[in-house]
């Protein structure tokens, strides 16, 4: 998934306000009472937020937060332990030539909410809500996630684009994440769990060294080591293509994989390229006749198999399984994939 620019990105915000007692004044002359682990913090550190699980009540009035300005010259605001987690981890990395700074970590649900509205009243809602998270269901909203950016030879290097060329550093950074109580959030080939693409400079803090090393070591998704999923792999098959190179396919895929992470207690086994034979004319008509004026191009069509909920709940049959499910994707010319219409 894109990181979006500095004024604007997918991911949400929320500050964390911890009151410690040894802060609050108590008067009359008494000395104040002695700090206890429960009075440092009442936030959850594992807590999970993302596209199933909201932003719990009253997390954006329990926080405390720090504010500075990176080297770009754009102002970050990070829940505090966390910040001081990462200057730990930016030393660290420091000692071994790699640097880093803070892109983004914290934005409120009411900024969420903002830039909803913007991409809503400009691009229309089927297209906001298909590239902008929903207000209250961004990890940023915590504070306890944090995008990071690098410099290479004094230069900030912000852009995904670019940033995506330095996998040797990324690795580096990634193997001192646990050390300092963070995690990689968002794993490659986990989409169908996390709901987002592989980002490598998403981190999360979790104040739990121990944890975040298990998490690391066994390469597990944060909804997986909570046991909020049953977490497992998917089989996917490309096949052969004449019209599409196996990166196109694989961005298709991510795209399928990311919404079906929003149909909650739904395990996917499987995903397979249809063929080539899908790009027809025929299809080509019916889907652009679904989404009027996108003037679509060409088409792709997969087929999963997946595990309904053992409750069931929306349209699905309890504890089924479910093959061939059809999902139509298409783009234009110079456009990326986009899923139009899925189902049977």
């Amino acid at each position: 998934m894109k990181k979006l620019a500095k004024t604007w990105t997918l991911w949400g915000l929320a500050a964390l306000l911890v009151c410690a007692l040894a802060a609050c004044g108590t008067g009359g002359g008494e000395e104040a009472p002695e700090e206890t682990p429960e009075a440092a913090s009442s936030l959850d550190y594992m807590v999970l937020v993302n596209k199933l699980n909201p932003l719990p009540e009253g997390w954006e009035e329990d926080l405390e937060t720090e504010t500075f300005t990176n080297t770009a010259g754009w102002e970050v605001e990070v829940e505090k332990k966390a910040y001081d987690a990462y200057l730990s981890l930016k030393e660290d990395l420091e000692a071994e030539g790699v640097y880093v700074d803070l892109d983004s970590a914290r934005r409120s649900v009411a900024k969420q909410q903002e830039i909803m509205d913007d991409f809503i009243e400009k691009y229309g809602e089927d297209y906001a809500k298909k590239t902008v998270a929903e207000p209250g269901y961004s990890e940023h909203h915590t504070g306890l996630a944090l995008d990071l950016y690098l410099i290479i030879d004094g230069q900030d290097v912000t852009e995904n684009e670019d940033m995506i060329q330095y996998p040797e550093i990324w690795a580096k950074i990634h193997e001192k994440l646990a050390d300092h109580g963070f995690i990689l959030r968002y794993l490659p080939d986990k989409e169908q769990i996390t709901g987002y693409g592989y980002e490598p400079w998403h981190i999360r803090y979790l104040d739990d060294p121990a944890a975040a090393a298990e998490i690391m070591d066994r390469g597990i998704t944060l909804e997986g080591y909570l046991g909020a999923v049953n977490e497992t792999d998917v089989s996917i098959d490309y096949g052969s293509s004449g019209l599409y190179t196996r990166e196109e396919l694989e961005e298709a895929a991510v795209q399928i994989k990311c919404q079906f992470a929003a149909w909650e207690g739904c395990e996917m086994h499987s995903l397979r390229y249809a063929g080539d034979e899908c790009n027809t004319e025929e299809n080509l008509t019916w889907l652009n006749s679904l989404n009027e004026g996108a003037g679509y191009t060409q088409v792709c069509e997969f087929l999963c198999d997946f595990h309904s909920p053992k409750e069931g709940g929306g349209a699905w049959e309890p504890d089924q399984d479910y093959l061939d499910y059809q999902w139509w994707l298409a783009r234009t010319e110079d456009g990326g994939w986009e899923i139009v219409s899925w189902g049977y």
